[in-house]
């Protein structure tokens, strides 16, 4: 049973140094019924888990992973748009300051996320320490997901907060000290925390799997700009409490893998930790889905507003990674970098001599039940609804439920292309004038638009993805290849790339494995899911040269603490101090 926990007004103060919120809360979740103490419990902890969708927004703490890698490129498209500052420039180039925007409110939501598990936990103390089993339970799951955000923490700026009291001073942990202190809020839980909440809510799985990312990255944590020393024990580690999730019988590698990110993904059974959305949380706002998508693209043709942003694109270093693993194009070769859904007639492909001025006649008719965008690493022409000079879609034969189909127009922007030529996402794109083009770059469409909004944007009914089942077997194989256990590792990798047989084609299986094999393979695996910057780190490539990135410096692999944050707690000399080099 899923459980999901809605705030629906969040109004407060929240700081690294106090928690005080005031909170009106709708809460919908099944497991909690009645009223009275029930709703206390579950009133406490909705906003703690509410809060994540908004510290995993696109331009908090996802853009600040994604943009960070060599996974993705956001250039001020036209020399209009997505300038802001040029805080996305600075992260892609990593030239980031103390005063960009991202990685302050990156810091500040996640903080506030943090001091809303504290809040939470001192509501649900009393309670639990009179007897009431809800409120113990719920209790050891916000215990769990302060880790969890402590751990982000620890990643992303090398520093977690310790305090069990909203009136305390924070305790600023860092290296060895914020490993063991992570992994006690974990192993305090993990072995009484409820089993059986389903991908929403944290249960023992996902506390172990979080237990396994720890270990696996505490060589970086410990020396975050030297060498990793990746110890014997930490990859035991990592091979125990993968293994208790693999085992578990609880979860199963999907045979489809968009269907990872569908309107239906809350039941797909290879979901640990997600973020549950149902149709009914707002916040979300479904940017997962339309945030990398054409501009002038509508992803459902029943909803006007369902355009994309023209936002980033992957590098064509990321792109020339599946290319160099292939032999073929990779659509050809890898289930997992492209799945075609729009059904375009074989007579309507050859726009040899169809322009935008001539095409009146060219496209195909489909519903909106039948229409679905491509899903993937998108390439090419693109095609999708068309509106008339009055902004309503194009129909067929005047039938108010079957939508024209076109090549999209380029009507965003103000290239050269411009109302005259059709989206053609092509490889290149950088910071230039021409690689700038509104137009440029392969787009991701990983997860679907979803069909139970009702505008194709907020309420959305897709599950965000934080934690799955291929990542089990993917961070075993790893600590199972650095232990010099090449058989164990070529077999869990293989597991996961010959599971996805609902559409060909399956990957073939693998005949050899090594580090940087299993590197490209976690970036086809898990691209766009917010992992790629910390396996950059723990593989020794972050420091590599990109597409407009060049710096090597191993100081920029932890983000600046932001400067609002130091001067906030300038009153306590020495508390808060600056990551080397900033």
């Amino acid at each position: 049973m899923k459980n999901l926990l809605r705030p629906t007004l969040l109004v407060g103060s929240v700081t690294i140094l106090s928690a005080c919120t005031d909170l009106q809360e709708v809460v919908l979740d099944e497991s909690f019924t009645g009223s009275g103490l029930s709703e206390t419990i579950s009133g406490a902890i909705a906003p703690a888990y509410g809060q994540v969708s908004w510290t995993w927004r696109h331009t908090n703490y996802y853009g600040l992973q994604l943009l960070a890698s060599d996974e993705a490129i956001l250039p001020h498209r036209g020399g209009t748009d997505w300038f802001d500052g040029g805080k996305f420039l600075a992260a892609h180039t990593h030239s980031i300051t103390p005063t960009n925007d991202l990685v302050t409110t990156s810091w500040n939501e996640l903080t506030r996320n943090i001091s809303r598990t504290l809040t939470a936990l001192e509501t649900l103390r009393p309670l639990a320490d009179n007897g009431n089993q809800e409120a113990q339970a719920a209790l050891y799951e916000m215990v769990a997901l302060r880790g969890y955000l402590n751990m982000l923490m620890l990643d992303s700026w090398g520093v977690v907060f310790r305090k069990e009291n909203s009136f305390e001073t924070s305790e600023i942990l860092r290296g060895q000290a914020a490993i063991d202190y992570i992994e006690s809020e974990f192993t305090s839980v993990v072995d009484v925390i409820n089993t059986d909440r389903g991908a929403g809510r944290m249960t023992q799985t996902a506390v172990w799997g979080f237990l396994a990312r720890l270990h696996l990255n505490a060589a970086v944590y410990r020396d975050p700009y030297g060498t990793p020393n990746f110890t014997q024990d930490d990859m035991d580690r990592v091979i125990e409490y993968t293994g208790k999730v693999i085992d578990s019988g609880l979860y199963e590698l999907s045979p489809e893998y968009f269907a990872l990110f569908d309107d239906t993904n809350s039941g797909n059974r290879e979901l640990i930790f997600a973020l549950d959305q149902r149709g009914v949380l707002e916040e979300e706002h479904s940017r997962w889905t339309y945030w990398s998508l054409a501009g002038s693209m509508w992803g459902r043709p029943e909803f006007p507003s369902s355009d994309g942003t023209d936002g980033p694109a992957i590098t064509p270093d990321f792109y020339r990674s599946w290319t160099e693993a292939y032999d073929v194009d990779p659509a050809e070769a890898d289930n997992r970098f492209y799945m075609q859904n729009q059904q375009v007639p074989e007579e309507l492909r050859d726009l040899t001599g169809v322009t935008p001025a001539n095409d009146e006649e060219h496209y195909y008719c489909t519903t909106a039940e039948e229409y679905e965008f491509n899903r993937g690493i998108i390439r090419g022409v693109i095609w999708g609804p068309r509106k008339d000079e009055n902004g309503a879609f194009l129909r067929c034969d005047d039938d108010p439920n079957v939508y024209r189909i076109y090549p999209v127009i380029q009507i965003k922007g103000n290239g050269p292309d411009r109302d005259v030529d059709y989206v053609n996402h092509e490889l290149q794109i950088d910071f230039t004038n021409e690689g700038r083009l509104h137009s440029k770059g392969y787009r991701v469409s990983k997860y679907a638009f979803s069909r139970t909004s009702p505008n194709a944007n907020n309420y959305s009914s897709i599950d965000i993805v934080l934690m799955r089942l291929a990542e089990m077997y993917l961070m075993r194989a790893e600590a199972r290849l650095r232990t010099v256990d090449e058989a164990g590792a070529l077999a869990d990798v293989n597991t996961v790339r010959t599971s996805r047989t609902a559409r060909e084609p399956v990957p073939a299986a693998l005949e050899s494995i090594d580090l940087d094999i299993l590197f490209r393979e976690l970036g086809f695996e898990f691209y766009w899911e917010g992992l790629r910057r910390t396996n950059q780190i723990r593989f020794g490539k972050y420091e590599d040269s990109w597409t407009e990135k060049t710096d090597s410096d191993p100081q920029n692999r932890l983000f600046p603490i932001p400067q609002s944050a130091i001067d906030g707690a300038s009153n306590t000399p020495g508390y808060l101090q600056q990551n080397v080099g900033y």
